[in-house]
């Protein structure tokens, strides 16, 4: 019987200036990356004279809520209502990620935890897989929406999005740093392969899949349907937030708020999300 050793905690041993000049460096790093954020959120409130100023501002000099009063004017003149819009991209997007987690979480879980003829294989298929980029992908998924017939539909969007082979793959590896012991001990206790998989499994990786609903609502909400949904009444918020940027130079200032709204959604779920994989990556290790 293994006896278990106190494990002494190491103390870095660090002085004020190097601990200050490393605040500085991230801090720096910090900013720099914010910047972009910045921008779009001070572009939203900018005027039209200061969006063409040269050269350009980074903070808005006359903030104003002209461009937001204009995007509802816009939206209020389209024959489709914007708040169906809104509701063709939560349908997509929710619709499309709870399908993918369950399906992606499903399948990995025997191929990381039973051996089975061709599961290498099929792991191998999903790999390579990741390879190819969704333009590659594009036409062979049109080829196939159009055999079944779910062209012009929600479902041609939401479909192939349950075969995104990266979240097979993310949920494959962390569920293989699962013990086998505690599956095992399971058993035992008399627990069947479906409470083992929700009680057990899904928990111990709920890192990589908040991880994996980040990636896909932010793949998802970005998406404009073109190819698969051609009736209006069936089009996301990106393909109208789209017609309304095309309008012109115009219409420059009425694109930045639509940038805005359509970025804000992601970053929140993404905010609201980080914490929770922090610290369910913090007290999820088990070993044997």
């Amino acid at each position: 019987m293994r006896l278990a050793l106190p494990i002494r905690k190491r103390r870095v041993n660090r002085s004020f200036s190097g601990t200050f000049w490393m605040f500085v460096f991230l801090a720096a790093v910090a900013a720099f990356m914010a910047l972009p954020l910045v921008y779009a959120i001070n572009a939203a409130f900018k005027p039209l004279d200061e969006i063409f100023l040269f050269p350009p501002t980074l903070f808005v000099r006359h903030p104003t809520t002209s461009n937001f009063i204009d995007l509802m004017t816009l939206l209020g003149q389209s024959w489709v209502p914007f708040s169906r819009y809104i509701f063709n991209t939560f349908f997509i997007t929710g619709m499309g990620v709870v399908g993918h987690v369950l399906l992606a979480s499903a399948a990995a879980y025997p191929l990381a935890k039973h051996k089975f003829p061709g599961s290498k294989l099929i792991f191998t298929v999903v790999v390579l897989s990741l390879m190819f980029t969704p333009q590659v992908t594009a036409i062979p998924n049109y080829m196939v929406m159009s055999w079944i017939g779910l062209i012009d539909t929600y479902w041609a969007v939401i479909v192939p999005a349950f075969a995104f082979s990266l979240g097979l793959y993310l949920m494959k590896q962390f569920m293989e740093q699962i013990p086998d012991a505690l599956l095992e001990s399971a058993k035992i206790d008399g627990a069947n392969e479906y409470r083992i998989f929700w009680q057990i499994v899904m928990p111990n990786v709920k890192p990589a899949w908040l991880t994996l609903v980040i990636l896909l609502f932010q793949m998802l909400w970005g998406t404009d349907g073109n190819g698969f949904i051609y009736s209006e009444q069936l089009k996301t918020l990106h393909y109208a937030s789209n017609q309304i940027i095309f309008g012109g130079i115009a219409r420059a200032g009425v694109g930045s708020a639509v940038a805005l709204i359509l970025m804000s959604v992601p970053i929140a779920l993404f905010v609201f999300s980080q914490s929770r994989i922090i610290e369910t990556m913090t007290t999820s290790g088990m070993k044997d």
